[in-house]
């Protein structure tokens, strides 16, 4: 199969090859999703053929308004129109209970609820609307590795096993969009994203939970990335702490590993010697941006046997950042005991 990049004059070409089953790969804000039609259980089983994805896995339905989530959504939480007002389109996944037989197992994953978002991207919309019918998109990455924020990513991955990649350049934010499970009493957080706890709860005038458990293999999740290990290249990954970059330099120079150092210009400039993927500055919105593909091109260089990558505080956009490096680390820091 020819996996072919489309660009904004080709959405129709898009739009056929979606409503006639196939897959095609289109951009949001966040990372590039894995496009299938959401009403075609066949469509969506390819989806998971091709990632090699777990099928207990629910998959997020994206939509281009909030009218089109209606014929699904059996109840709505009384936040939801102030919720919707205020960030969508962009990067928030809403779960909601769902009318039975409306949308297949396969994508809800065998739950009553189902998750739901309009992405803030000009392009994926208009596809959206073209095909008229909502369509899963799940990263457009092989299971597990770091999520794709570049068409480039995807081709990596998937070229010759998908029919297309919409392409837009490289996505804005870089880290998944946070969702929130609005099918129970209390909005409570199961991924953080670039929309916080913290501007969730001013916008609704009540208090928002933040679900931290970490979903064993055994065990079916409410929504994507809630995996104990996920966004992992084959490259180990550990993460160090501020004060302990030189010590773990050191260690490394003892055991003669080869390191990968992921990380912003403060720390990186200081290890000019070893290979190197440099955030755009030190900020936390460079390193969630940065976050994935460093660890790609890391891991893609095959010339190191580690990859040290940088912690920032856990507040606002960087609980995003950390719970997604926290997971391609598999929990891990470096540590001199």
């Amino acid at each position: 199969m020819e996996t072919k990049l489309f660009q904004a004059e080709e959405l129709d070409q898009a739009a056929q090859i979606l409503k006639h089953k196939g897959l095609v790969a289109f951009p949001t804000e966040t990372v590039y999703g894995l496009g299938a039609d959401a009403l075609y259980p066949d469509s969506v089983k390819q989806v998971f053929e091709v990632k090699g994805r777990p099928s207990d896995n629910p998959l997020i339905v994206h939509v281009a308004d909030f009218e089109m989530t209606r014929p699904y959504v059996e109840k709505y939480h009384p936040l939801t129109d102030r919720v919707v007002k205020t960030f969508w389109p962009g990067p928030l996944t809403l779960i909601f209970p769902i009318k039975k037989n409306t949308l297949a197992s396969i994508v809800t994953g065998g739950l009553s609820t189902a998750a739901f978002r309009m992405p803030d991207n000009k392009k994926t919309l208009e596809l959206i609307r073209k095909v008229g019918d909502p369509l899963v998109g799940p990263s457009a990455n092989t299971s597990g590795k770091p999520s794709p924020t570049t068409a480039a990513h995807v081709f990596h991955d998937l070229n010759g096993k998908i029919a297309g990649i919409l392409d837009d350049g490289a996505t804005k934010i870089g880290v998944e969009s946070t969702v929130l499970d609005m099918s129970g009493e209390v909005p409570t957080i199961l991924r953080p994203g670039a929309i916080t706890k913290e501007m969730l709860e001013a916008a609704l005038g009540v208090e928002v939970l933040l679900d931290q458990h970490l979903v064993i293999e055994s065990e079916t999740p409410k929504a994507p990335g809630m995996k104990y290990k996920h966004y992992s290249p084959d490259t180990p990954v550990l993460m160090i702490q501020e004060n302990q970059w030189q010590p773990a330099m050191d260690w490394a120079k003892t055991e003669n590993k080869r390191v990968g150092i992921l990380a912003g210009p403060a720390i990186a400039e200081k290890y000019r010697s070893q290979d190197r993927y440099i955030f755009d500055d030190d900020t936390v919105e460079a390193a969630a941006r940065g976050l994935y593909s460093g660890l790609r091109a890391l891991d893609e260089a095959g010339q190191i046997d580690l990859i040290f990558a940088q912690i920032i505080e856990e507040d606002s956009l960087g609980a995003a950042y950390m719970n997604r490096l926290k997971k391609a680390a598999s929990q891990k820091y470096f540590s001199e005991k």
